[in-house]
């Protein structure tokens, strides 16, 4: 992240401008699930729109949480897959899915990760 985007030094508010909007998580999620091509991240439950998929895996490149690479399945076409600073949000995003399991009512855990 820019130091520039920064509102605080405060660590939590710097994570909230990366992680706080109601879809980069559920990108990472589906990263963590082996997700890597576009149309696959298009077809999650939640209905991403195509617009805001590009800009959320623009922004999760640019602060080095996923890169890009060729994709040997689509010749032409960039994949997307964790780095290590991306794979170390796993304990963060297993701990709000495992609160939401807790309390609140009707959820279950469908992705798994590989």
């Amino acid at each position: 992240m820019p130091a520039k985007s920064k509102r605080s030094v405060c660590p939590l508010a710097c994570a909230l401008d990366l992680f706080g909007d109601r879809w980069t998580m559920l990108v990472l999620r589906d990263l963590f699930v082996g997700k890597s091509q576009f149309g696959e991240f298009m077809k999650s439950p939640e209905h991403i729109a195509s617009n805001t998929l590009a800009d959320r895996l623009e922004r999760l490149v640019a602060a080095r949480l996923v890169e890009t690479f060729r994709s040997e399945e689509r010749p032409g076409a960039d994949g997307y897959r964790l780095t290590a600073k991306g794979s170390s949000t796993r304990p963060i995003l297993e701990a709000i899915m495992n609160w939401g399991l807790a309390n609140i009512r009707g959820t279950e855990a469908r992705l798994q990760p590989k």
